[in-house]
Order: structure tokens, then sequence, then C-alpha cells
């Protein structure tokens, strides 16, 4: 008997999450958030020596906007498509390779639920390992004084990285299971094609995440020094509800079309 589509893709998380959390994925992930976190250490220990950490054409920057810098050019631009694309195109890769896809596909389960599922764990090791570290860096950059006013900008960006990594993950979910060479192609994506589209003038960057997660940016983001003159670089973006829609859209659209295309696909395993 054929297990209900929630119940066989909760069971697929329940196994694919242990396995994330314990892979070598997950060292480099840890790895890649250190980063910005061991960025906010140096800033905190220069800020503790009376050491001013960043200036802008004279200017200091203070705590938020160094927090908003690192969440800007770090985070957004860089750990959330990179994660995505390492973690998303492998959902289905990693089964072909381990040779493991024939169980799964033989056990009474949609085929579309085992893509789910994983997709499911691979959002929740990545929000366990990301958003810890933000909240780090954000309680080590930012002044106890400021704090209580700026924690709503904190959650703020919270959920708008869980967004990216929801939306990122499903695309490159799509691309993993559709394409046979994901990896290289989710790589061309994040670092040739959205890069590029996004300083061009006209309507290509349109067909880029980025374009519309970076228009939810400057109502979580201080509005001064460097990351004012980021945004404005950037920035041409749509209204804070079309951009939420159009993500949402994308989110949903290549998750369905990564479904269909693994109920759909013939795996050939290599011997």
């Amino acid at each position: 008997m054929t297990m209900s589509y929630a119940r066989a893709a909760r069971r697929v998380f329940d196994l694919s999450l242990g396995e994330m959390l314990w892979s070598r994925r997950t060292i480099f992930m840890a790895l890649v958030v250190g980063g910005p976190v061991l960025l906010a250490i140096i800033v905190r220990v220069l800020d503790t020596f009376g050491m001013t950490a960043l200036r802008v054409n004279g200017r200091t920057i203070g705590g938020m906007g160094v927090f908003g810098v690192l969440m800007w050019m770090l985070f957004l631009h860089f750990i959330v498509p990179v994660l995505a694309v390492f973690y998303g195109t492998a959902l289905m890769a990693d089964e072909i390779e381990d040779k493991t896809l024939t169980y799964l596909f033989t056990r009474p389960i949609p085929r579309g639920a085992v893509l789910v599922g994983k997709y499911l764990a691979y959002l929740a090791c990545t929000i366990l390992v990301v958003l810890p570290a933000v909240m780090l860096v954000y309680f080590l950059v930012v002044p106890f004084r400021e704090i209580g006013s700026s924690f709503g900008t904190l959650v703020t960006d919270l959920g708008l990285l869980g967004l990216g990594l929801a939306v990122y993950g499903a695309v490159f979910a799509f691309v993993g299971a559709f394409f046979k060479r994901p990896l290289v192609l989710g790589l061309a994506f994040t670092f040739g094609w959205e890069p590029t589209v996004l300083v061009l003038p006209g309507y290509l960057k349109q067909f880029t995440v980025a374009y519309y997660l970076q228009a939810l940016v400057p109502h979580a983001l201080p509005t001064e020094g460097l990351t004012s003159l980021l945004q404005g670089f950037f920035r041409t973006a749509p209204s804070l509800g079309s951009a939420l829609a159009t993500l949402l859209l994308i989110a949903v659209a290549f998750l369905w079309l990564a479904t269909r295309a693994v109920e759909r696909r013939e795996y050939v395993l290599e011997q």
C-alpha cells in the first residue's frame, strides 16, 4: 500500500536531516558561515580597544551599519546562494552517486515525496546553521544599548535569510533533478548570470532571484553609509509586495517542477 504524500515526505525528511547534519557538506557550511563570525569578532576586538573597524568617506559606520554590510555582502549575496547550490543540486545527485536511489524508489512512496522530504531537510539543516551564525554576528557587532531598538531588524533579516534559502533551494533542487551536471549549472547561475545581469540596465535582472530578494533588504537594513551606497548601486527594485509574491511563486513553481522531473525522469545508475 502506497503511503500518503505528506507521510512519505515526513519519513524522508526524518531520514535525510540526520544524514545532512553529519555530512561533509555541513562542515563546509560551518566554515562558510564562520567567515562573517570571524569578521564580527575582529570588529568587536577593534571596538574594545577604541579602534574603528569601518569608515566610509571619513565617516564611522556604527554597529548596525557593519551588521548591514555583512548581511548584504556576505550572507545574502554569497552564503545563501552558495549553500543552496551545494545542497539543492545534490538532493537527488547524492542518491545517484551513492547508488541508493533504487532503494528509495522501490518503496511504496510517491517519487515526488522523496524530493520534497529531502528539500525540507535541506531547509532545516541550513537554517539551523546559518541563522544562529547571523544572531552571533549581530550580538558581536551591535552595541548593547542599540539592541532594544534594532532587534526587530534582526528578526526581519532572519526571515529574509530563511526565504532566500527556500527560494534558491527550490530553484537548484529543480536543476539537480532535471540536468545531468547540476553543480556546474548552479555555480554558473550564481557567480555568472546573477551578478552580471544585476548591474546591467534592462529587464534581464527580473530573471534572477537576487533582484526580488534584495528588494526586501532596505526594509530590514539601515540606510546609512556603505550599506546605502551598495543598495543604491544594485537596486532598481520592485515593490515589497510584488517582490515577496514573486519569490513565493518562484519557490512553489520550481519545487513543483522538481517533483515532476523526479517523477518522470528515468535515472540510470552507473556501475
